[in-house]
């Protein structure tokens, strides 16, 4: 795949084992000022040199604030479960050599590896256009992969701060298990769904659920920041799998593991869909001229001969300024070819691989915003219930965002081949 490494290699001449690949919904292949550094619109986890995991060791329950700010400075891992004001009980954590720690936040300290803000629909996320208040947290979530075989890769709610801590406050839902650990969700949750059947062109969208700092997996709650806990579902595990979404509460990320990538089209092959579809010399039924998608690198303006499509009825023409229905609704217009009535919008190519499920040729836009791409990624997504707000959820454009719309939430496009 085409990321670059997070890592220098371990071994010299020695490709590093990459785990697998968060991509960030609601981006076409990079963020709309560039991807810097730690934030950008897709993360490779690979195989540290050496081990970052921690496991649970010590537990100790403390009466004073003191003591608890003693234990929690000793440069040592720890969550804190506040209690009351004279009760905390503090999980030490100790090094494991065994597995890999990758933290997601909004935060840009050090120990956040991937830095996520809040996804504005429709892309427009430039500076201008900044959340005032951001609903992710600033140490959101960690994922823990195993250094051995088959580097299974788990989620867990809540990332450990500079302090190397986790704080549970008073207000934050915990409780303690039957077998007596701790345990507690954070403020807004960490929520996944796992799709069933992997993800592929046949997958149906599973459930959503919510995920605990200890990593256990219980239904959703009332609301996404409700006091009380859903129930404990036992019967399934925190381990991502290939296609699994995570919500973080103002972005859902995408896991792909490695293994699922190296089936999945390359932005090389993007590219090559998109010349292909240009050398069949689509044209404007009515213009008769040649329609071009522009190249993948330029996104975001739409050129003379990009081609435009009626929503409604998937007929695709070039540019024209005739067929306006009424002056209430500026993007209704009629299509010249079959008389339906309907958005007029431009075509962008779904340039992010990663969101495909199968290498199948680009001829279906998600409506309304006109991203296409396969048949079956168009179909796969536009079933998949994504979490938006506090508590309601809608299918969405993978590369932008946008609420889909309309009966299918995508549709066929007709393209009209050269007359000559």
């Amino acid at each position: 795949m085409f990321s670059p490494g997070q890592e220098e290699p371990s071994a010299p001449n020695k490709e590093p084992v990459k785990y697998g690949e968060l991509v960030v919904l609601g981006y076409n292949g990079a963020l709309p000022n560039g991807d810097r550094g730690r934030r950008k619109s897709r993360f490779a986890l690979y195989k540290r040199p050496k081990a970052s995991g921690v496991k649970p060791s010590t537990v100790h329950v403390i009466s004073t604030p003191q003591a608890s700010k003693a234990i929690s400075s000793k440069g040592q891992h720890s969550i804190s479960y506040t209690l009351s004001r004279n009760q905390t009980v503090v999980v030490e954590y100790t090094h494991d050599k065994d597995t890999d720690m990758f933290q997601v936040g909004r935060s840009t300290e050090s120990p956040i590896d991937f830095v996520v803000t809040d996804t504005i629909s429709g892309s427009q996320n430039n500076d201008e256009a900044q959340i005032t208040q951001s609903t992710i947290s600033r140490f959101a979530c960690r994922i823990v992969c195993d250094r051995n075989e088959p580097y299974t890769a788990r989620i867990f709610a809540a990332g450990f701060d500079s302090s190397k801590n986790i704080f549970l406050g008073e207000k934050a839902a915990k409780w303690t298990n039957p077998d007596g650990h701790m345990d507690g969700l954070t403020t807004n949750g960490v929520l996944v769904m796992h799709p069933r059947g992997g993800f592929t062109e046949e997958s149906q969208p599973g459930v959503w659920r919510e995920i605990s700092v200890c990593g256990d997996v219980y239904t959703l709650r009332e609301t996404r920041s409700a006091q009380q806990r859903g129930k404990l579902v036992e019967s399934e595990t925190n381990v991502l799998q290939d296609g699994s979404l995570i919500d973080l509460c103002g972005a859902t990320l995408l896991w792909r593991t490695a293994d699922g990538l190296f089936h999945t089209p390359t932005q090389k092959h993007i590219e090559a869909l998109r010349q292909e579809i240009n050398a069949a010399r689509p044209q404007c039924p009515v213009g008769l001229n040649t329609l071009v998608f522009p190249s993948i690198n330029r996104k975001e303006v739409v050129e003379e001969k990009q081609p435009w499509a009626y929503l409604s009825c998937g007929h695709v023409h070039g540019y024209h300024n005739w067929g306006h229905r009424s002056d209430t609704e500026a993007n209704e217009r009629e299509c010249p070819m079959c008389r339906t009535v309907g958005p007029y919008v431009p075509l962008w190519l779904g340039c992010e691989a990663g969101f495909y499920v199968d290498a199948g040729p680009p001829t279906h836009a998600f409506t309304p915003c006109g991203h296409v791409c396969s048949e079956k990624s168009a179909k796969y997504w536009s079933q998949i219930p994504l979490p938006h707000g506090t508590h309601a959820f809608h299918a969405a454009c993978p590369f932008c965002a946008t609420q889909l719309v309309g009966e299918q939430n995508c549709i066929k496009l007709i393209f009209q081949g050269p007359i000559d």
